[in-house]
Formats: structure tokens, sequence, C-alpha cells
């Protein structure tokens, strides 16, 4: 599976033009309530994801949909993240296995972000499926979510100048994206000098190489 998203990597997609799947501000009809049971209840995230549908992460759509490294779906919720441990409590989000399942934690400080922000940071979660991590895998996952963002403000532009922590976040990367020229080029040296990546290995299972 991650082999698969090196490839992709390797053919980095960057389409622009209408990125919406779904109408953000309409209510989910109850076929697409029922589809995300396993997954989430908070219909914002369950835009978030539809959203991911026609982005250069529509693999990330899959992998939270069941296509993954576990075969199941993937369960989204808002978090206090120091419930887990005191450590996680200023992060945005996190990717965890539990046993045989996959969870995305988001931190309930963006339960009122722009749902395309949200999108942008499940794209990047949705890459860590097992318990071994790596500064590649940090690095395709944080170029992936720079990307998806980069998607969507160009389809609304408006969206950089909302006032909100998560904004500012993607607003960062996207600059270093398009910095390096769309490429991963300084999303990796942000990876490399992130004082939480600091013990991670190189390389990890699916991301032996940084393409």
């Amino acid at each position: 599976m991650k082999k698969k998203l090196l490839s992709l990597f390797a053919i980095f997609l960057f389409t622009l033009g209408n990125c919406y799947a779904i109408d953000l501000n309409k209510p989910l009809d109850e076929e697409t309530l029922k589809k995300y049971k396993k997954i989430t209840q908070d219909e914002n995230l369950i835009k978030a994801v539809e959203l991911l549908d026609r982005t250069t992460a529509k693999y990330s759509k899959e992998a939270i949909l069941g296509k993954n490294l576990t075969e199941r779906p993937i369960q989204i919720e808002f978090l206090n993240l120091a419930t887990i441990n005191p450590m996680y409590m200023n992060f945005d989000a996190l990717g965890w296995k539990k046993k045989k399942n996959l969870f995305i934690y988001i931190n309930e400080k963006h339960k009122d972000a722009p749902i395309e922000a949200l999108s942008a940071i499940l794209a990047h979660e949705a890459i860590h499926q097992d318990e071994h991590n790596s500064i590649n895998e940090e690095t395709y996952a944080w170029t992936l979510e720079a990307a998806v963002w980069t998607q969507l403000t160009e389809d609304n532009p408006e969206l950089e100048k909302i006032s909100h922590p998560l904004v500012e976040r993607e607003n960062v990367i996207k600059k270093l994206f398009i910095r390096g020229d769309y490429s991963s080029k300084y999303i990796h040296k942000f990876v490399v000098t992130n004082k939480g990546y600091q013990n991670l290995p190189e390389r990890s299972y699916g991301f032996e190489e940084l393409l």
C-alpha cells in the first residue's frame, strides 16, 4: 500500500479547478451519513473527507473508508489530546493505531475550523497506518497536506484570510510548498528541524526513498 503512495508522489499531480464534490453549506443526506457511520457522526468531518475526493489526496479518502493497511475504516473524532498524553496537548492532530484499528484524533480546539482546513489535515493523518514512522513518511504527509490546502485555496482564496490556528498552520506549509516549486524540498527541511521528529529514523516501511 505505501509503495503505491511513493509512486504517486513521484508523479505528484497538482490539479486546479473546482475541488468541491459536495455542497459544504447543505446538510448531508441519509445515504452519506450511513456511509460514514463507522468513521464519524460529525457532519463537518464527513464533508472534509468527501472534499478529498476531488483533490490530490483522493487516496487519503479511500484510506479513511477502509483501503489501508488494516483494511478497516479509520475512525475520526475531535479530542482533548492531553487525555492521551500531556505531551500531545498542543498537537493539531494525531494518527493512532490501537490493536487492529486506526484512529485520527483532531485537537478539539479545531472543531470550528474551516472544513477545507480539516480536509487538508485529514489528508496528512490518513497516511499514517502503522506503528512505524520516519522523516520520509512525515515529509510525504506534510507535502500532501500542503498540496491539498493549495488546491482548495486556489479555488477559494478567501480561505487563507480566515483567522484560525489551523488555517495559520496550512498557510505556513503552503508557502513552503510553493517556495519549493510545488515539491517537498523545503517541507523536508521543516520536518528534519521539527523537535517532535528528532528521534525518528530517516526511513520506514513504504517510505524507504524520498522522492
